[in-house]
C-alpha cells in the first residue's frame, strides 16, 4: 500500500526567480508569481505547507493594465475611524508607489491565513531595474 507524500517546509529546496514586469499585464504577472511563491509548479506541492520559491519582480512601474483599468480601477482603504475611507485610482497609486500594484494583486491570490502571510514574505517587488539580491543568484524567468 502506498502512503501519501506530504512535504515538510524545512526540507524544501528554495530557488530565486527574477521576473521583469516591463509591458506585462498586472494580473497575468501576479498569477504566475502567486503560483511560484506557493510552490504549485513543483511536484512536491502540499497545500498546507510552504513549498514555494522566492520571487523578485523588477520594473513594476512599467506593468500595464488592460482596457480602462488605469483610470477606472479603484483601491479603497479604511482606517477604522469615522470618515476614514480613502479611495485611490490605479493611476495615482502608480505615481505614489508602483510596487503596491503587483503586491496587492499577488496578495489577493494567496490564501488569506497565516500560511499566506508567510508565503507573501517571499515576494520582493522593485519599481526599477535594480535589486539588492544578486548574491542569491536569481534565475530570470520569462512570462
Amino acid at each position: 500500500m502506498k502512503k501519501t507524500f506530504s512535504a515538510k517546509a524545512e526540507e524544501v529546496q528554495r530557488q530565486w526567480f527574477v521576473i521583469d514586469a516591463d509591458k506585462k499585464v498586472v494580473g497575468r504577472v501576479a498569477e504566475k508569481i502567486a503560483n511560484l511563491i506557493r510552490g504549485k509548479h513543483k511536484a512536491i506541492y502540499t497545500p498546507h505547507c510552504d513549498t514555494g520559491d522566492n520571487v523578485i519582480v523588477i520594473n513594476a512601474e512599467k506593468a500595464i493594465f488592460t482596457g480602462k483599468k488605469e483610470t477606472q480601477k479603484d483601491y479603497m482603504s479604511y482606517s477604522n475611524y469615522v470618515g476614514g475611507e480613502k479611495h485611490e485610482s490605479a493611476e495615482k497609486r502608480r505615481q505614489r508607489r508602483p510596487e503596491l500594484l503587483i503586491q496587492g494583486a499577488v496578495k489577493g491570490m494567496v490564501p488569506h491565513n497565516r500560511l499566506g502571510r508567510q508565503q507573501i514574505k517571499k515576494l520582493y517587488v522593485y519599481a526599477g531595474t535594480e535589486h539588492p539580491h544578486e548574491a542569491q543568484k536569481p534565475v530570470a524567468l520569462a512570462i
